[in-house]
């Protein structure tokens, strides 16, 4: 039995997984363009000595230290990171992603699962002896959309309704 998915299912995957992605570029993207920070889709690499300068690249990540690049990767550290979930990624998002950017001093981290349409919003803080660790700041569904907020760049607004229009295909 060939468990793989069709062909159809992945790229319904894929092209749902990309607007919810563009969503958020274009609307923060036109928000902070005034700003010394850019919003970047994915396609962006980020090189960190903290990762043993292995190449990671988030969904979308806002970074304000745009000089701090190396080649085509960028060594700053952004301020927000948002991974949007699939089937073949969840695992790594939740787990050795979240360590990652926690370890390298990410402040803010989105999990957006379109599936579910729900937004965890994850913050970091450190413990006495200097380790980070992530905490659950807040989960957004349809039922407390209007709680859905940039923590670290409160003046950047993006609605649920904006983020999650999937078009009716």
């Amino acid at each position: 039995m060939n468990d793989a998915l069709p062909i159809e299912d992945l790229s319904k995957t894929y092209l749902e997984h990309s607007m919810v992605i563009n969503n958020f570029v274009i609307k923060i993207g036109s928000q902070i363009k005034d700003s010394l920070c850019r919003v970047f889709g994915d396609g962006v690499q980020y090189e960190w000595r903290e990762n043993d300068d292995k190449i990671i690249v988030p969904d979308v990540s806002i970074i304000c230290n745009l000089r701090d690049r190396k080649n085509i990767s960028f060594t700053g550290i952004p301020r927000f990171v948002m991974e949007v979930l699939s089937n073949a990624t969840e695992d790594y998002d939740r787990h050795e992603k979240m360590d990652i950017y926690c370890k390298v001093g990410v402040s803010e981290y989105w999990i957006v699962d379109w599936r579910k349409k729900s937004v965890e919003i994850y913050l970091f803080d450190f413990r006495e002896d200097g380790t980070g660790y992530p905490y659950l700041y807040k989960t957004v569904t349809a039922q407390n959309k209007d709680d859905l907020q940039l923590v670290m760049f409160p003046n950047l607004k993006i609605t649920f309704d904006e983020l999650f229009d999937l078009g009716e295909y």
